[in-house]
């Protein structure tokens, strides 16, 4: 039995593009969840998938609303692929946390879906925590399955290997990119010092998004968002020496311009884990004395 269920009155779609992101792992402060719901807005959802076969409902519980003492709902994690139109190009957004089960059979899924659906082109959207200051543009680091799917100017890499834990999102993608489904992935740097929303990072994933896909997207509320994150992350810089500090060094860094390599990479990746692991939730203070 497949995992997913397909809204039969699913109208003629045209060339459309599949845009998938799940949270937690590769979605720092939410960054990538957040630009695909922005993506999303009130789309149709045309793909509803099992959520029993696919979460641990211990892990990850439903919510549940108490009211005047009665138990009035709850609302249980969902997986879905809802319908956007932007101009005359139908993009479709797989949004929704990860799964916990059959990573190996979502795939399988996924790609007898864009085949079903006549879809051209895949994105991966992610966020990862790096050692990047907040007060410059957010790095967006790009992978591709094949050559001249990318923009020039857009960063692919690191260079060499760089060894992992593995996502469900990349489960699906080389599934569905391994039988010819051209794929593009945009990952963009979370300063690893922020640890709530970062409304700046959904933006420059969108900004990629917009030149991929080759038509204008709506951002909306995120700018104003962006624009209030910054200002509450340079007061706390403006209020310690230490921070300060270490925060000219991040830009001197940056001022560098160049890819971080694998180990670089892999090392911050750990050290978000090993947080997500000890309460990651909590805003995480900048470290001291770098």
């Amino acid at each position: 039995m497949p995992l997913y269920q397909l809204n039969q009155d699913l109208p003629t779609l045209s060339a459309p593009m599949l845009v998938a992101a799940f949270d937690g792992w590769i979605d720092a402060s939410g960054a990538a969840t957040a630009a695909a719901s922005q993506l999303a807005g009130a789309g149709e959802t045309i793909v509803t998938f099992d959520g029993d076969a696919l979460f641990d409902y211990r892990a990850r519980r439903p919510v549940l609303d108490v009211i005047d003492g009665t138990l009035a709902r709850l609302e249980w994690p969902q997986l879905v692929i809802r319908r956007a139109r932007f101009e005359a190009r139908d993009v479709l957004v797989m949004v929704g946390p990860e799964p916990d089960y059959r990573w190996r059979q979502l795939g399988s899924d996924v790609l007898d879906l864009s085949l079903r659906l006549g879809v051209v082109g895949w994105v991966s959207l992610g966020a990862i925590p790096a050692a990047v200051p907040h007060t410059r543009s957010v790095p967006v680091l790009a992978t591709a399955s094949g050559p001249d799917l990318l923009h020039v100017d857009e960063q692919q890499g690191p260079d060499g290997l760089l060894r992992v834990p593995g996502a469900a999102l990349s489960t699906v993608e080389l599934a569905v990119s391994g039988n010819g489904v051209p794929a593009v992935g945009f990952y963009a740097q979370v300063p690893h010092y922020v640890g709530g929303p970062y409304a700046a990072a959904s933006i420059a994933l969108l900004e990629h998004l917009e030149r991929h896909l080759g038509v204008p997207l709506v951002l909306g509320d995120l700018p104003d968002e962006a624009l209030q994150q910054r200002k509450r992350l340079d007061e706390a810089v403006a209020s310690d020496e230490d921070t300060r500090r270490y925060l000219a060094r991040l830009e001197e860094i940056a001022g560098e311009e160049r890819v971080p390599s694998g180990d670089e990479l892999a090392s911050e990746i750990e050290r978000y884990l090993r947080e997500a692991d000890q309460g990651g939730d909590e805003p995480r203070p900048f470290p001291e004395g770098r």
